[in-house]
């Protein structure tokens, strides 16, 4: 059985996944055969393996980072909120039913689409552990990351991806504070503190990040964090910009900040190309316009005003877990309008997946909204029904000259009919669409896409020829690998992977009420 760690963290977003996909790539420059691993991850940011398996995007990039081929193993349980009280739950890569706050109601559809899910999530903790276990099995190491914090006493009994996935495979826990958001301290003693004396037995210590300064006038507090917990801090990780990719949730684009904070090619052409992208309820997939952020020359942002679209060159509309919801968001903000304008001057605009389907022309919805019937844009000539059975795919193909590949996510079925053929979608005039995810990450087809749009506008835009979106994504792991090996203590997180945490580690009152 190969060895483990699971990176904790004080609070959301303290860096787990970065440091779970710097761990992973440190450990397989120096020959380890490794694998990520998350139990449950709640993200409309998701992925589709080879075999057909929904998983998070964030395991999906620790894997390329640990450069294995993603797996269901590796996220076996992941949910999709579809509002603030309900997720459709993923179990093995399979949408199996829909839970509240207070457990699992059911399928989507019902009881004749199939059996409820028993016992909620603390019934699922089996199925984690033993995934788990499989990659144990066939690894030197898996590199688990937790969710949240694991001092959520609320949740503790059914925790399947903290302390209790810790506790059920023995595994070692380090605990990443944010120390750019102030009060880290606290937080490492407190998430100790808090913890029941079975789960402190397994904490073995601490990892800074965000540290900006000189690291000597930090070095006190760690001694004094010694003291009080009898733990070691593993590592000071430094402040850097534009590290974060493939993100569970947020408007953040990954590497549109790389563009943007780091030393880059000035443009190819005299102008940019300016894109504003929907910042549309239950966003998913967000980061598919990281690529076009990747381009030399090209300026993304966000927007949810019309008048932050009026100096956009392309407008995109991108995928969201609630269409209809999304549709009359647009309509609500103006934006809609917008959109009709902006297709009538033949002025571009591109839709991803839900996004593609509120740009049709009729949308037929008893599964995600229950809305029944509802006219949509009716920009493109497309009637969207949506089916029980999710779409999970990775096509591949041709577009615009060029070779693509995408992966799709979706329970609306698509009715082309007419406009010109892109990709699974259409083209009328100067709208696109297509249920593909990632088809911009295809550097070719990027290029062609974009010199449509400044054709379109008339921007004396040209696209660099050699961006490769791949070469960057490397890049960008290779630097989380970078920043563990030379600020972390590696000696000894490989002694704790391998071994397991001290024996002796003193208890920290009170512990869990």
């Amino acid at each position: 059985m190969g060895g483990g760690l699971l990176v904790a963290g004080t609070t959301s977003d303290a860096g787990k996944s970065v440091v779970t996909a710097g761990i992973c790539r440190w450990l397989v420059r120096q020959g380890v055969k490794v694998a990520p691993f998350k139990g449950q991850n709640m993200s409309l940011n998701s992925f589709v393996t080879r075999d057909g398996a929904e998983i998070g995007r964030a395991q999906a990039m620790q894997a390329q980072a640990a450069r294995v081929e993603p797996s269901a193993l590796m996220n076996p349980v992941l949910l999709k909120p579809g509002g603030d009280r309900t997720s459709q739950v993923v179990l093995m890569g399979r949408p199996v039913g829909e839970m509240s706050a207070r457990g699992f109601f059911g399928p989507a559809g019902g009881p004749a689409a199939g059996q409820p899910v028993p016992g909620g999530r603390e019934a699922l903790l089996g199925t984690v552990v033993e995934c788990l276990e499989e990659l144990r099995a066939t690894h030197d190491a898996v590199i688990c990351e937790g969710a949240g914090s694991p001092a959520e006493i609320n949740l503790r009994r059914t925790d399947i991806v903290n302390m209790g996935v810790a506790r059920a495979a023995g595994l070692p826990v380090v605990v990443v504070g944010d120390i750019d958001r102030g009060g880290v301290f606290a937080s490492f003693f407190g998430t100790t503190a808090l913890l029941a004396p079975e789960d402190q037995a397994l904490v073995a210590g601490y990892l800074v990040n965000k540290f900006r300064g000189d690291v000597s006038l930090l070095e006190p507090g760690l001694d004094m964090l010694r003291g009080l917990t009898g733990r070691p801090t593993y590592g000071v990780l430094p402040f850097q910009h534009g590290l974060g990719i493939d993100e569970e949730d947020g408007l953040r684009v990954s590497l549109r900040g790389t563009v943007r904070e780091s030393s880059v090619a000035p443009p190819a052409g005299a102008e940019v190309l300016r894109i504003a992208v929907c910042a549309v309820p239950l966003m998913s997939n967000f980061t598919d316009v990281d690529a076009l952020a990747a381009e030399p020359g090209v300026v993304v942002r966000f927007v949810d005003r019309p008048e932050e679209t009026t100096d956009a060159d392309l407008v995109v509309v991108p995928g969201t877990r609630g269409t209809v919801g999304a549709l009359r968001w647009l309509q609500e903000r103006g934006l809609a309008r917008v959109l009709r304008e902006r297709a009538a001057e033949g002025r571009p605009v591109l839709g991803i997946c839900g996004g593609f389907q509120l740009l049709g022309a009729h949308i037929e919805d008893e599964v995600e909204s229950r809305a029944g019937a509802v006219d949509a844009l009716g920009l493109l000539p497309v009637r969207v029904r949506f089916a029980r059975e999710k779409t999970l795919g990775r096509p591949s193909g041709t577009a615009l000259g060029e070779p693509v590949e995408g992966y799709e996510i979706h329970h609306g079925v698509a009715e082309v009919l007419g406009g010109e053929p892109f990709l699974d979608g259409c083209r009328s005039g100067a709208v696109w669409g297509t249920h593909w995810h990632g088809s911009l990450e295809s550097d070719g087809f990027r290029r062609a896409f974009l010199r449509e749009v400044a054709a379109l506008t008339g921007r004396r835009f040209v696209a660099a020829p050699d961006t490769s979106f791949a070469a960057l994504r490397e890049e960008q792991l290779d630097r989380l690998g970078d920043l563990i090996e030379r600020h972390a203590d590696t000696d000894a997180l490989w002694r704790l992977i391998e071994s397991g945490p001290a024996p002796d580690l003193p208890f920290v009152p009170p512990g869990a009420p």
